[in-house]
């Protein structure tokens, strides 16, 4: 093509600097732009002096051969973006050769190139799925290799040498030029992973020990828990080594019995991957005291070092002492906003004697004790904003005077703004209807009050105790046992337990809506110049002169035999407000009847309703 290039050059259509450049590019076939990425060179059009490129997302792009000369860039033909646009499948192919793949990447990029940068050539064109597992296998396989530094910090970049160094001696110069103890640690955690490569195991750990173990010393003090991560560090070296450790060391025990030292303040300065690693060994080193220790610390660390602590608790059978903690804690609105995030997060069956209402309540105390403290309130609301079955799980089996209260902390609670405060309230009323009145300041048509007889409203209430207080958590220990059962998607007792709790909820939800509707009364000394509820009239048929009697009382009464209905009845409504002489026509008993009201009187008189 140099020829072609230099014609027009000849005749004026590019200039002659551009010659070299041009050929190179048709010579490459690929090339990259600044803006567009990479693109693939399809014809070269020597009559009018134009390249045909194809871009991503620009396909048969034309530019001028002038232009192209001063704007794009030639790319080899054994660039790894030169070789997925001419043959991707042999790409795909190389995959399975880690080492292979990897250097014909960092040759296209210099000899060296960043862990994200070989990301985004190979996903996901070359590998689509588990590139995480595929990196990982490439790691090892380049720290064995010997020609590769695979760095330690994901922003640095893998390097390629030709000259090769073994892995042991390569992590030994690590180490040798780590500053610091951290960063010690760090080529440590190396040294554990490729173990099993190493060639001579004791010569490095020896080594290591005749640093570390100074290191560790000088520490124990002023950062006591970096001490103790070395002190993890080099014990499993040491271990997997097969060597002794040193005379005199420091142990993890000897940390944790200095003057001074704050549990929960250490443990959270050690990184997450190593808490339960920590937690094991204060228990080892405190067997008298470390369950009263974890207790103690459990309102003062974050929500991911709770559910350790919890979980350490329980695998050595303190979960009553645990509960008698959160129980304590909650009750006494003393639970921090981050022991509450886990427990919201947590709320398993084992934890279903504590979680009720109260916790909810302990949740807006805590952030509103911290609301300044944004991390913390935020974590915690974002939570219960997030969890749309919170609220209706806490309050699920709550009196509704409770739920009544909540309802009026929540709004005037101050954590929430105005927008996410109506979405909690609208979970509430969804959850209990009968707080609708609360949140919405009326009530509606449906909400209006009942007359109800004194009696049947305690027998609704002793229904309702007896939903709330007995078959309620009957049930919820009958799920906890079928949930111990093993496989719930088999698990027909846990199932048919799961079914009647929501049979429960409904009906004391139910129970809950009526009885916040209902108004007692005693119906004494009823008017009767009409009809009303708490006066008994008598109807006679004009066409038989037959008579029947009805007693109409409240809406939960009836007894049919002695002609007791309640006014919300068919019959009774016919009734209401009906004077002596008029005629009423209501079906009963399947058939239209016709009736004249002979006869009202009251059903009590104040008299009669005084005890004797």
């Amino acid at each position: 093509m140099k020829e072609e290039f230099e014609k027009l050059a000849a005749t004026g259509k590019i200039e002659g600097k551009h010659v070299p450049t041009l050929t190179h590019l048709a010579e490459a076939g690929c090339c990259t732009h600044r803006s567009w990425g990479f693109g693939r060179i399809k014809t070269v059009d020597t009559v009018f002096a134009r390249f045909t490129i194809d871009f991503p997302g620009k396909p048969g792009h034309p530019m001028d051969l002038s232009f192209a000369a001063e704007s794009l860039k030639p790319v080899a033909k054994d660039h790894i973006l030169a070789r997925k646009a001419t043959d991707l499948d042999a790409v795909r192919h190389l995959a399975a050769h880690h080492i292979d793949l990897i250097k014909i990447i960092l040759n296209s990029f210099g000899g060296k190139a960043t862990s994200d940068q070989i990301q985004s050539v190979l996903v996901p064109d070359v590998i689509a799925d588990d590139y995480k597992k595929w990196w990982e296998t490439a790691k090892r396989e380049m720290k064995k290799d010997g020609h590769f530094i695979v760095p330690l910090k994901k922003t640095e970049p893998v390097v390629y040498q030709t000259q090769e160094t073994s892995l042991q001696d390569r992590l030994l110069a690590d180490f040798r030029t780590a500053k610091g103890l951290k960063a010690r640690i760090l080529v440590l955690t190396e040294m554990l992973k490729s173990v099993s490569d190493l060639k001579d195991k004791a010569a490095l750990a020896n080594e290591v020990l005749a640093t570390i173990n100074p290191d560790i010393a000088s520490h124990q003090r002023t950062q006591p828990a970096v001490a103790l991560e070395a002190v993890f560090a080099r014990d499993e070296l040491c271990t997997a080594c097969g060597v002794q450790s040193a005379d005199g060391q420091i142990t993890a025990a000897q940390i944790w019995s200095q003057d001074g030292i704050r549990f929960g303040t250490l443990l959270e300065a050690i990184p997450a991957a190593k808490h339960h690693r920590a937690l094991e060994s204060f228990k080892s080193a405190n067997p008298d005291r470390w369950v009263d220790v974890l207790r103690g610390a459990l309102n003062l660390v974050s929500a991911k070092l709770a559910k350790e602590v919890a979980s350490i608790l329980i695998n050595n059978g303190h979960l009553n002492l645990l509960k008698e903690t959160l129980s304590k804690l909650i009750s006494q609105h003393t639970a921090s906003s981050e022991l509450l995030l886990w427990f919201g997060r947590e709320r398993t069956e084992d934890y279903v004697d504590i979680l009720g209402p109260e916790v909810f309540r302990a949740m807006l105390t805590a952030m509103e004790r911290d609301q300044f403290n944004e991390k913390r309130s935020n974590r915690l609301r974002d939570f219960i904003l997030e969890d749309q079955s919170l609220i209706a799980e806490l309050t699920g089996t709550a009196d509704i005077e409770v739920v009544k209260d909540l309802t009026r902390a929540l709004k005037l609670s101050p954590v929430f703004d105005d927008m996410d405060k109506r979405s909690l309230l609208a979970r509430l009323v969804k959850a209990h209807p009968a707080v609708q009145s609360l949140v919405s300041g009326e009530q509606t048509k449906q909400e209006s009050a009942l007359l109800v007889s004194w009696e049947s409203l305690e027998r609704r209430r002793l229904e309702y105790q007896e939903i709330v207080e007995k078959k309620i958590p009957a049930n919820s220990k009958e799920i906890a046992i079928a949930r111990s059962y093993g496989d719930l998607r088999e698990n027909h007792e846990y199932k048919a337990a799961k079914e009647m709790q929501k049979i429960l909820m409904r009906q004391k939800e139910d129970l809950e809506a009526a009885l916040n509707r209902a108004r007692g009364q005693d119906f004494a000394n009823a008017k009767t110049d009409v009809v009303g509820p708490g006066t008994i009239v008598q109807v006679a048929d004009p066409a038989t002169n037959q008579t029947e009697t009805f007693t109409i009382l409240g809406a939960w009464d009836s007894n049919p035999d002695q002609g007791v209905i309640s006014y919300l009845t068919p019959v009774a409504m016919a009734l209401l407000n009906r004077k002596v002489g008029d005629e009423v026509e209501f079906e009963l008993h399947g058939s239209k009847r016709h009736h004249r009201i002979e006869k009202i009187e009251a059903w009590k008189t104040e008299a009669a309703s005084q005890p004797a």
